[in-house]
């Protein structure tokens, strides 16, 4: 910065800001916290070696991006921004599950409305308590089932082949690993 006031940077770093300074433009003196998070995770020659390589007009997204990333590594040591997509892109499939179990209740009663109940095979399909994620569907010995939603029954109109040979058959998410510890 030169001037008035040196940059967080070389406030913190303790050192004389000179008007070519790297950091000025990115650590303004009044946020110190944020070159601070980013110095003691990258260190402060890293980046500046980063932000010298790169042209100016990219600098101020690897800035934020930098800063993003050692936030996440200060909550998150180990994972770091990779803990954190994780976590929602989970979240997301999850989200894409109930959509889709959502969206197949909406067809089975709009399939209800038009057809009257009992003139196709139907299949039972549950929520398992313990993990959603998890569908049971299974055949009773009639090879008659309802689509079970909540408390209520909607025939099937999925599709799924239904026999009386086929006992059950179990979908399981496959996001779904048990572990070796436990």
């Amino acid at each position: 910065m030169g001037g008035s006031s040196p940059c967080a940077s070389c406030k913190l770093l303790r050192r004389r800001c000179a008007k070519d300074c790297v950091f000025a433009p990115y650590f303004p003196p009044d946020d110190p916290h944020k070159f601070a998070i980013v110095h003691k995770v990258f260190g402060a020659s890293n980046v500046s070696k980063m932000l010298q390589e790169l042209p100016l007009h990219q600098r101020s997204d690897a800035v934020s991006s930098l800063v993003f990333e050692a936030n996440a590594r200060m909550r998150d040591p180990v994972y770091g921004c990779v803990g954190a997509i994780s976590f929602l892109q989970n979240q997301v499939s999850q989200l894409q599950m109930q959509l889709a179990v959502a969206q197949a209740e909406i067809l089975c009663i709009q399939m209800q409305q038009i057809n009257e109940p009992g003139l196709m095979p139907t299949t039972q399909i549950t929520m398992d308590d313990s993990d959603e994620r998890s569908v049971l569907l299974s055949s009773n010995s009639t090879s008659t089932g309802n689509l079970m939603m909540g408390n209520q029954q909607f025939p099937q109109y999925l599709g799924f082949a239904n026999s009386s040979s086929a006992s059950s058959v179990i979908v399981q998410d496959p996001r779904k690993r048990e572990s070796l510890w436990t």
